[in-house]
């Protein structure tokens, strides 16, 4: 195996993830955080260069300091070979096996893989599906109408208890961390009301996904969660992002606001496999 630190390889290697689009979303949202000044602090894996068999996404060991943070101990995997991807996962010079810890994917061989690994490992597994949808081209989606006294804005580190009270993952201290990291360093998109409080949210993930939309009940059934998310997929297109999100199997509300938005849904789900100890 290889770390792949070299800044014109790491180019390379996201030009042809981008070329083999959506397949490769997650490591390729990665890969392309790591070449904007890696905020996350990950790091690439490679079987081989340049011809390379499967990619592995990391957090640098510095960063992954928590053996129990599943927040921050997240990868992201691509392969050509799954026979090489399945040497490369179970590498425990690759992989941490002693913390507790996330693998994304969008091919159905990567939780074959996970599940096969979890029995060699002696260490338990679980996974959650979910539906991929990604947006070509956001500008060319409906506008919506902001209500008398609210305004698009951004998060701030003010806002972060609120997220982690909301989110269905959080309310811990570690989930804090983790979304105060996201607000810090990724794109994000707000609605405030007349008081300058969040009622509408999404941010970008470090994988360079569509995340954590989230609408107050109060403030359900307006439509403010489709002005956020069309604002924030412009913003990341603008950036160079592929824009996409993953939404939950029984998450009825979200996938019918893709359809609406008119996402286009991804063939092969979206698998988090999660290892704990």
């Amino acid at each position: 195996m290889l770390i792949l630190s070299c800044s014109s390889k790491l180019r390379l290697l996201e030009g042809i993830l981008r070329k083999n689009l959506p397949r490769t979303l997650p490591v390729h949202g990665a890969v392309m955080n790591i070449n904007r000044g890696n905020p996350a602090g990950h790091e690439v894996i490679v079987d081989s260069w340049p011809e390379f068999k499967a990619v592995l996404t990391r957090p640098h060991r510095e960063v992954a300091s928590d053996d129990l943070d599943i927040y921050v101990n997240m990868y992201a995997a691509f392969y050509w070979d799954l026979d090489v991807y399945r040497t490369l996962l179970q590498d425990k010079d690759v992989v941490n096996w002693t913390q507790n810890f996330r693998i994304h994917g969008n091919q159905d061989g990567i939780l074959e893989a996970s599940r096969e690994a979890a029995v060699v490992k002696k260490v338990q597994f679980s996974a959650d599906s979910f539906i991929t949808y990604t947006c070509p081209d956001p500008n060319k989606y409906s506008e919506y109408r902001l209500d008398p006294g609210f305004t698009l804005s951004s998060l701030n580190s003010s806002h972060v208890d609120l997220l982690n009270e909301t989110w269905h993952y959080g309310g811990n201290e570690q989930s804090h961390r983790y979304l105060a990291s996201l607000v810090r360093h990724f794109p994000n998109t707000c609605m405030l009301d007349a008081n300058g409080v969040p009622v509408s949210w999404g941010l970008m993930d470090s994988f360079g996904a569509m995340a954590h939309g989230y609408t107050l009940p109060p403030h359900r059934r307006k439509g403010y969660l489709s002005v956020v998310a069309k604002a924030l997929a412009i913003q990341a297109h603008a950036a160079g992002y592929p824009v996409y999100g993953n939404v939950a199997l029984d998450n009825i509300r979200m996938l019918s606001l893709q359809e609406k938005l008119g996402y286009q849904k991804v063939s092969e789900l979206c698998v988090i496999s999660a290892f704990t100890l």
